[in-house]
């Protein structure tokens, strides 16, 4: 068998390639490398280099409450975020007629997000004379002041998150239509039903996906800005205000750079440490699977 030799091109020098990638090279470093030094340094600076940006933020009850704040969001948010969209890709899975329909409804949301009108059919959905206290008081219940109770007002911003499961329905479809149909068969064989097929064959399957998709929405909760930004602006008494609305604030209401991102970066270490954490907790990092 004769080995083929391959020819440098006429015309063609050793930095072509360098050439051709030089659009990325030039974008991550003016948009990714640079700001990342520079907010860095930022944070260390108040009248010099110093570390007083981050002996302010241990004293402020704003910065402790905003993190409280986003970590109860977090918590809720996260695990019916995954149930919601493990469950409804579990019934999208199925050989029905039409399907692709329903998987492309379900989607939808994820793909308007929280823009303007979404927000506005939002906050009109949850006002004192909105439709759902209208529906709750054609129930027999007491309407809620959604806007008024520090409770209410985090549930809204939820509720719209909650419904924008259709990334991570996504995933979890894939990865159920990767599962071989000879497994079914054989639990089936073997006695099991559907709801020990799910938590026998489904799940063991599966689970590299569901810390993905807990990986990702963990990530997305903790950063969190816009959906509190738009409908609360962070109210009632600063009960739906996370770490992303004070950095907005510290940086483009109060002026304050150094605070905001000193902020930044204890949110960028925390979310770190926590996603540090679940790999050593699960076991599932760096493990192959057999």
């Amino acid at each position: 068998m004769k080995t083929r030799i391959y020819r440098n091109p006429v015309g063609v020098s050793k930095y072509t390639g360098l050439a051709l990638i030089s659009p990325f090279i030039i974008g991550a470093v003016l948009f990714i490398i640079y700001p990342f030094i520079a907010s860095f340094i930022t944070g260390f600076t108040s009248d010099g280099i110093s570390v007083e940006n981050f002996r302010n933020i241990i004293s402020d009850g704003r910065i402790k409450a905003s993190a409280a704040v986003t970590l109860k969001y977090t918590i809720i948010l996260v695990p019916l975020k995954l149930a919601v969209s493990l469950g409804v890709a579990f019934l999208l899975n199925m050989e029905l007629k039409g399907i692709g329909i329903y998987r492309t409804a379900f989607y939808i949301p994820s793909i308007l997000g929280a823009n303007l009108a979404v927000i506005i059919m939002w906050q009109y959905l949850f006002t004192s004379g909105g439709l759902v206290n209208q529906l709750l008081e054609k129930a027999g219940l007491f309407p809620v002041s959604w806007y008024g109770d520090p409770d209410a007002a985090l549930f809204i911003i939820v509720l719209l998150r909650l419904w924008e499961f259709g990334s991570a329905m996504v995933i979890f479809l894939a990865a159920l239509r990767d599962i071989p149909r000879e497994l079914y068969d054989a639990a089936k064989v073997d006695g099991c039903g559907r709801l020990r097929c799910f938590f026998s064959v489904t799940i063991p399957q599966i689970k590299n996906i569901i810390f993905i998709n807990l990986i990702l929405q963990t990530i997305a909760a903790m950063q969190e800005f816009s959906a509190p930004y738009m409908i609360t602006n962070g109210g009632p008494l600063g009960s739906t205000r996370t770490v992303g609305m004070l950095i907005y604030e510290e940086m483009f209401i109060y002026g304050d750079e150094g605070t905001a991102n000193a902020v930044s970066w204890l949110l960028f270490v925390f979310i770190a440490a926590v996603i540090f954490l679940m790999y050593r907790l699960t076991g599932i990092s760096g493990r192959k699977q057999k």
